[in-house]
């Protein structure tokens, strides 16, 4: 419409003009001594519009002339820039697909193409360390860093969370230092560089800012965090001192949950603590029943035996079918004397569960006894369940291996999976 618009008007416009020419008898007299010309006004006219179309096109076929090259120069670097964009996107594709060579080399063309230079690098270094090319990776993060500000945060995530993929806690958490303020992507890298070094009492203190936020909810911020707290517990094992001191600042609530009330109950009796692990144990079993603590109660053996028998036997009475406080009471029968009763135990817990331990602690009872062909077969037994929870652990480990053989790279445990494997 707007093309037609304007067919009209010049069409009219011209029509004007040839109109008025015709009425138009006006005529301009040049005079130059000793010349005199005599010239139509319409004449005069065209000529200067022809005079005026000709040195437009001259000056702009000049123009053109002169910014050719730039803008050659232009279109060249448009296209390399399309061609950059093209094949960093392909680089990201077949990062994703898991083609890591491919992506590694898309990215290293991208860079020499001008695209994006940070984004390709740190493409091409986790595509380089997803093949395990950790001297490649190195150099792509160093070019990053050459080119980047002293805390840039692309690059420091990017080093930091390729190191921990290593297993190079020490170095990750060297890395993370370097941002002036940490946020959740960071402080979960940290979380996982203080995991791998066993540094509990700091994971425990970066659960908690996770929870706050909202990284982890409540219950998952709790189990993480009583793990924590239980292997630094475990640590403290070797220096009564400190062990005293980390279970007196923990609050009542924390020393009663399961994880916390083995791992102190183990330490203290490393530690020839046995009363504070019997009272541990008692206050633990009395919150929340678990079988892996009522196994230590013989452990604990002190002066009273026939309390902690009475108390096991008042345990028994709300579970009567647990294996390991069978096993615990008929541990603590052999040991008072018992041997009528602690071989009752000691069967009945066998039948619950066979387990090297209960058929051991039979074989030594029948041995106590005289009782040479008993004691003889529950050593077979218990040797048999060893021999099989060993090929058991063999089969696992050869098959961990072959798998890790297969991936391209180091797998990480993430935080949540700590909780899933106990």
């Amino acid at each position: 419409m707007k093309a037609l618009f304007w067919t009209i008007a010049i069409f009219a416009l011209a029509v004007g003009l040839v109109v008025a020419a015709r009425y138009n008898d006006g005529y301009v007299l040049v005079v130059l001594p000793p010349y005199r010309v005599e010239i139509a006004l319409n004449l005069l006219l065209l000529l200067l519009a022809g005079a005026f179309v000709l040195f437009y096109s001259l000056v702009r076929l000049v123009t053109t002339a002169v910014q050719m090259p730039a803008r050659v120069r232009e279109y060249r670097l448009a296209r390399r820039r399309e061609t950059a964009q093209s094949t960093l996107l392909g680089a990201l594709q077949a990062y994703f697909e898991g083609r890591y060579a491919k992506a590694e080399q898309s990215a290293s063309q991208s860079i020499e193409l001008g695209a994006s230079d940070r984004l390709s690098l740190v493409l091409a270094a986790r595509a380089a360390h997803e093949l395990r090319a950790y001297e490649r990776r190195d150099a792509y993060i160093e070019r990053i860093a050459q080119d980047a500000a002293e805390d840039d945060a692309l690059r420091i995530i990017t080093q930091a969370e390729l190191l921990v993929a290593e297993r190079r806690a020490k170095e990750a958490l060297e890395v993370l230092q370097e941002l002036p303020r940490k946020h959740t992507a960071a402080l979960k890298l940290e979380l996982k560089a203080q995991q791998q070094m066993r540094q509990w009492e700091q994971v425990a203190v970066l659960v908690g800012e996770l929870e706050r936020r909202g990284v982890f909810d409540a219950d998952q911020a709790s189990k993480l965090r009583t793990h924590a707290l239980a292997e630094s517990v475990r640590r403290k094992a070797l220096d009564v001192h400190a062990l005293d001191e980390v279970w007196r600042k923990l609050p009542d609530a924390q020393k009663r949950e399961t994880p916390l009330a083995v791992a102190a109950a183990q330490s203290y009796i490393a530690a020839n603590r046995k009363a504070e692990a019997q009272q541990i144990i008692e206050q633990s079993l009395e919150h929340a029943w678990d079988s892996e603590l009522v196994a230590l109660y013989p452990d604990c053996l002190g002066t009273d035996t026939v309390r902690q028998i009475e108390r096991a036997e008042t345990w028994l009475e709300e579970h009567p079918g647990d294996a390991a406080l069978l096993l615990s009471l008929g541990r603590l029968c052999a040991r008072q004397g018992l041997w009528g009763k602690a071989e009752s135990y000691l069967e009945a817990s066998v039948s619950v569960e066979p387990t090297y331990t209960g058929h051991v602690e039979l074989a030594r009872l029948h041995e106590k006894l005289g009782n040479t062909d008993a004691s003889r077969r529950h050593y077979r037994e218990s040797l048999d369940l060893a021999l099989a929870e060993l090929k058991k652990r063999a089969q696992a480990a050869v098959r961990d291996s072959a798998e890790s053989r297969t991936l391209p790279s180091k797998r990480t445990i993430d935080p949540m999976e700590i909780e899933q494997r106990r």
